[in-house]
């Protein structure tokens, strides 16, 4: 974290301690993918208390995506391949979209009014920029920087999930496969899920990778020319560990054949 005086910048008072803005799982993975996942956590940073939530909200899904650490860190497992996996909650600053956008913090989310969002100085926006969002993303960039140092072009895999009910609408989808303009994992992942019959795989449904609300894989996917996927998984399918543990299972083998594609292995111009 930053140092104690910019941690007490809200709140001018002693903070406790709190936890780092990135999570690695398996930093040593030999294999040329890195994993993130943008909103790992539901933690707040001590020097902004609760956000004026009560603990079921920042237990629900406007807080966090429920369900998707666990399914970033168990590929990451499974591919022997590295995992950036977010500190802080997506209510104090979201890290999948640019960061000086209004819906990066959000006051009101799915609904429910974000107290501790109201209101905000430049100089708080600037802080949880510095504090949670930079750092996190500086160590993805690092992070790519060194496989491009030796030589290595990765994969870029981004884990998310999203509520059965969003705006009173039941969405259908079990998974959502979500791209833009570069097929070269998502196509072949999309084959490989909807061979499944019991599964309603998204295409772009009910999310897009859309430069105006997305910020990960447009960064170090689209920009970089790297093969890259998001995935959204409906989280009433992860609710317990044989959940995460057959999405982990579900989506590693769909995975792993598009990565055998040496057309994955080519950097594309950048767009």
């Amino acid at each position: 974290m930053q140092d104690r005086d910019r941690m007490c910048a809200p709140c001018q008072e002693e903070p406790m301690q709190d936890p780092s803005p990135f999570r690695w799982i398996n930093r040593d993975g030999g294999a040329p993918v890195l994993i993130l996942c943008d909103h790992a956590s539901n933690a707040i940073p001590s020097a902004l208390g609760d956000l004026g939530l009560d603990q079921a909200a920042l237990e629900d899904h406007i807080a966090w995506d429920v369900g998707a650490a666990r399914v970033a860190e168990g590929l990451a497992h499974h591919f022997e391949a590295p995992a950036i996996l977010s500190g802080y909650s997506r209510l104090v600053i979201d890290c999948n979209r640019y960061p000086d956008e209004a819906n990066a913090i959000p006051a009101v989310s799915d609904g429910v009014a974000v107290p501790g969002n109201a209101d905000l100085t430049p100089e708080d926006v600037a802080w949880r920029q510095d504090t949670v969002f930079w750092p996190y993303h500086r160590e993805i960039e690092a992070t790519l920087a060194q496989f491009s140092d030796a030589g290595r072009t990765p994969v870029v895999i981004s884990v998310h999930s999203f509520t059965p009910v969003y705006a009173g609408e039941r969405r259908p989808w079990d998974v959502a496969i979500c791209w833009r303009d570069d097929d070269r994992m998502s196509a072949p992942v999309l084959e490989a899920l909807g061979r499944e019959p019991a599964l309603t795989v998204g295409d772009n449904e009910p999310y897009s990778l859309d430069p105006a609300d997305d910020y990960s894989l447009i960064e170090y996917g689209l920009a970089q020319g790297l093969a890259h996927l998001l995935v959204e998984i409906r989280n009433d399918g992860l609710a317990d560990g044989a959940g995460v543990a057959r999405w982990t299972e579900r989506l590693a083998q769909a995975i792993e054949p598009a990565m055998s594609n040496p057309a994955v292995r080519q950097r594309r111009p950048r767009s």
